[in-house]
């Protein structure tokens, strides 16, 4: 059998995915033509990290870093988006994918990774500055679509101030490994196990993080009840840690669960407008939802109030264009 190499489904980034097929294995080629440091240096870097920890994330097989192209393990198609959606005890799986990140997060982080190139990557932690720069997305990308520039400047700056006490609140230190996209369309079914991919954003920040990420996920529709058995199970987990902390690990989760919809909000909108992926646009309506959820706190009430007042349902369920 000769090899035969195929272009498979991309994601959010600037990358493209060929698949190798060999006579006896496959490989998936990864192909960088922009950001080559982060999409390819820094994901094998921390790829290599998480196997040291016996995380299944892709081995790396070849690079050359100078056509922005590496080769990595095949960890095939099925991606546990597929798998919930098939399952009606979606719970069960659920909780293989909070066990996984538990484990994870017992990682001792390395501000240092081991690299491809002869410096090593930095684990950045995750700043304030970095929360807003994500959040500033919303405002960047998505309430242009809608206001003028005045009035979105006039909204950004009440709005980022409330956002900086939010962030200066967080209870929490940055000391965990963070994802960042910790959802299942980054978690593939492989050989039976779990295996990690789109890592190569991680940073070093609150534990919070990755389970808004997995909880709150925009790309797939799951009921309250499912939500709350998911975090109470990740609770129950981690009861050791947590035990007298629950009130601020629910505050921690709700503040990054807000940055985390209002920067996917912004995300998504470029997608849509600047790169043509129109298929993100159907999930911006209830990336609102998720938004408003969370916004059922006291600490959110005058948030919610600008949003409400500036963006009424009507906007929040259109589908942009």
């Amino acid at each position: 059998m000769k090899s035969k190499i195929f272009l498979i489904a991309g994601d959010a980034s600037f990358r493209k995915f060929y698949r190798l097929k060999l006579k006896k294995k496959s490989k998936i080629i990864v192909f960088a033509s922009k950001e080559k440091y982060n999409n390819l240096v820094a994901y094998s870097a921390i790829n290599r990290f998480l196997i040291n920890n016996k995380v299944l994330a892709p081995k790396l097989y070849e690079h050359e870093l100078s056509k922005g192209v590496i080769v990595i393990e095949d960890f095939g198609d099925i991606k546990f988006r597929s798998v919930l959606v098939k399952k009606k005890n979606k719970l069960l799986i659920y909780k293989r994918l909070v066990n996984l990140l538990i484990k994870i997060q017992k990682i001792k982080p390395k501000s240092k990774l081991k690299s491809i190139i002869n410096k090593p990557h930095i684990l950045k932690k995750y700043s304030n500055k970095i929360l807003h720069k994500e959040s500033d997305l919303f405002f960047d990308w998505y309430l242009g679509l809608f206001l003028s520039r005045k009035k979105n400047n006039k909204i950004k700056k009440k709005i980022k101030k409330i956002l900086s006490k939010l962030y200066n609140s967080l209870n929490f230190p940055n000391s965990y490994f963070v994802h960042r996209d910790y959802h299942v369309e980054n978690l593939m079914k492989t050989r039976g196990k779990i295996g990690v991919i789109d890592s190569q954003d991680a940073l070093i920040g609150n534990p919070t993080y990755d389970l808004v990420s997995l909880v709150d996920d925009v790309r797939i529709k799951t009921s309250t009840k499912l939500k709350d058995q998911i975090y109470n199970y990740y609770l129950k987990k981690t009861k050791k840690i947590y035990r007298n902390k629950k009130e601020k690990f629910l505050k921690d989760f709700n503040i990054l669960s807000v940055q985390r919809s209002l920067k996917i909000i912004g995300i998504f909108s470029r997608l849509v407008k600047r790169d043509k992926k129109m298929k993100y646009a159907k999930l911006i309506p209830y990336a609102w939802k998720l938004l408003e959820r969370r916004m059922g706190s006291e600490i959110f009430l005058e948030l919610k109030k600008i949003l409400d007042k500036n963006i009424p349902k009507k906007i929040r369920n259109k589908i942009i264009d």
